[in-house]
């Protein structure tokens, strides 16, 4: 009864939409290709909706978290489905050539 109240409850929060997980497992599986990170490296991937007037609204956040090492966020400007090998390559030298949080984009 508990768990079909919180259903309820969440359903007007939580739009029924959302990600493609298959596009999610898709850029992470690239990300550990194109990176060869560690094994216990951990590689999150999210889509957010960007509120920055300079951003095209949806941007794809790439978390790389090694241990050891500052968390890195590699930021493309554009929606998950969209993000290919050159835009994490892109974002990637982005990240590295002026610091973290330096947003590239995809195509």
């Amino acid at each position: 009864m508990l768990k079909g109240v919180f259903a309820g409850l969440l359903r007007n929060v939580i739009p029924s939409g959302g990600i493609d997980r298959g596009e999610i497992e898709r850029l992470r599986a690239l990300a550990f290709a194109i990176l060869a990170p560690a094994p216990d490296t951990v590689i999150r991937v999210n889509e957010i909706n960007c509120t920055d007037p300079a951003c095209p609204g949806q941007e794809t956040v790439i978390l790389i978290m090694e241990p050891g090492r500052r968390t890195r966020a590699l930021k493309i400007q554009a929606p998950v489905e969209d993000v290919d090998e050159n835009a994490i390559r892109r974002a990637m030298l982005a990240d590295e050539g002026a610091g973290a949080g330096i947003a590239a984009r995809a195509g």
